[in-house]
């Protein structure tokens, strides 16, 4: 898998070194997450005193730009970044809770009906899409009321 990732960085002329790769490997271990650059760097210097927080920012920038990352806003106050899938090339969603900030991935595709009717009503050539849905998680939503 690590050489799929390679080879897009070697794709806009990046070389994946050790310390690329250190964090890649991380990446990987948690693709299940939603990771600040100041999350990453605090998990890896744990065992890696060597890698700066200048670098894993400098390291997230590059695979956002070659697709190896996916860059997030959730209105917290902090990219996150989180491992692009080597097979699905389509954006999920994300459901994120007020209360305690847990994000989960929603798999479904519930926009492509709503895409090809913008496509076609406006004439416009949609590339991407990003929706983030806000609420209270099964945890954090018991006990409250909600007025719909």
């Amino acid at each position: 898998m690590i050489d799929f990732y390679n080879n897009k960085l070697r794709s806009k002329s990046y070389k994946l070194t050790k310390q690329r790769e250190t964090i890649l490997e991380f990446l990987l271990a948690n693709q299940d997450k939603h990771l600040s650059c100041e999350e990453i760097y605090h998990e890896i210097h744990k065992s890696q005193k060597d890698l700066g927080q200048a670098t894993v920012y400098r390291t997230l920038q590059i695979f956002t730009e070659v697709n190896i990352t996916s860059k997030h806003d959730f209105d917290d106050g902090k990219s996150r970044y989180e491992i692009s899938s080597i097979t699905d090339r389509h954006n999920h969603h994300h459901l994120i809770c007020l209360a305690c900030g847990n994000i989960e991935e929603v798999k479904l595709d519930l926009m492509e009906n709503l895409e090809k009717t913008i496509s076609n009503k406006y004439n416009f050539t949609i590339v991407d899409h990003n929706v983030k849905i806000y609420g209270y998680c099964k945890k954090c939503g018991k006990g409250r009321h909600i007025d719909k």
